[in-house]
């Protein structure tokens, strides 16, 4: 096994070479060769996502042929729909997981409290990392679904290259709302000393109204008029709609500025509760 799979949760340095942003990519660029070290996993994963994809594809496809158009999505946009979020139920982290891991083991050991020391801001670091996690997987465990999707359904593409980069700008708005919501329910940390419970919960919800179930315009009354206002739904439903095509023009700006007015206010939420927290650590030290 690599020495880089042995060393466990990554541990924040001292001081690394370059500025600020060097400092970050740096961290990304780490985040991303330490996830790809695990090639086992990777592909397990990649095989795994898969199979629930062509479960759900028949599934989708066998719903739309009885209800043709149904929430607006004909046939072959409701099977690209199961393809495009499998390829993103990892790389956004609708499940949890990812840096939440490596924090959650660090309170176990003691080690949060040094990392609140040291000279790099604790919320950038870990949304470096997070961004380097899901940089790799998009790549090893988001292609090989859609790949084949393609080959076995009639998938519908993007009609234009532009799409595609509008699709990743969705992906990774989509991330840093996702790190804001999983940041936030790590620093719980702080008060329960174990968030498994809360992490829990919160991937129920995720699941639920990220669209990774179902497309959000399939909720009805109330609840299908809440849902699309709620940050989950910008980690599936939004950049999935965006590949296919169904958000243009100033309905594309929309999109993304929810993401991206989301992103803000999740960061700036963890930065206030990583205050409050920091604030909770001291006096607790003494």
């Amino acid at each position: 096994m690599p020495a880089s799979a042995q060393l466990g949760p990554p541990r924040p340095p001292a001081a690394l070479p370059g500025g600020r942003p060097g400092l970050y990519l740096a961290i990304a660029r780490g985040a991303f060769r330490r996830y790809s070290t695990y090639r086992a996993a990777t592909l397990a994963g990649a095989f795994t996502n898969t199979v629930f994809g062509f479960i759900l594809a028949y599934t989708f496809l066998a719903l739309w042929q009885a209800r043709p158009g149904l929430g607006g999505y004909d046939v072959g946009q409701a099977v690209s729909y199961i393809w495009v979020s499998q390829g993103l139920l990892v790389t956004v982290a609708v499940w949890g997981g990812g840096f939440q891991d490596d924090v959650q083991e660090r309170f176990r050991s003691g080690d949060i409290a040094i990392d609140l020391y040291r000279p790099v801001d604790f919320q950038g670091w870990w949304l470096a990392s997070d961004l380097g996690r899901a940089a790799f997987h998009l790549l090893a465990r988001g292609v090989a679904p859609m790949i084949a999707g393609v080959l076995a359904f009639d998938i519908r593409l993007p009609h234009h290259a532009l799409v595609w980069g509008e699709f990743l700008l969705s992906v990774l708005l989509a991330v840093v709302v996702s790190f804001g919501l999983r940041y936030l329910v790590s620093l719980t940390g702080f008060w329960l000393h174990d968030s498994e419970g809360v992490r829990s919960v919160m991937m129920v919800v995720a699941m639920f109204f990220s669209g990774m179930l179902l497309p959000i315009a399939l909720f009805p009354g109330p609840l299908g008029s809440l849902a699309p206002m709620l940050p989950w739904a910008a980690l599936v439903q939004v950049p999935t709609d965006v590949f296919l095509e169904r958000r243009t023009g100033l309905g594309l700006l929309g999109a993304l500025g929810f993401q991206a007015a989301w992103a803000v206010l999740l960061l700036a939420a963890g930065r206030l509760v990583q205050l409050f927290a920091t604030r909770k650590v001291v006096v607790q030290g003494g």
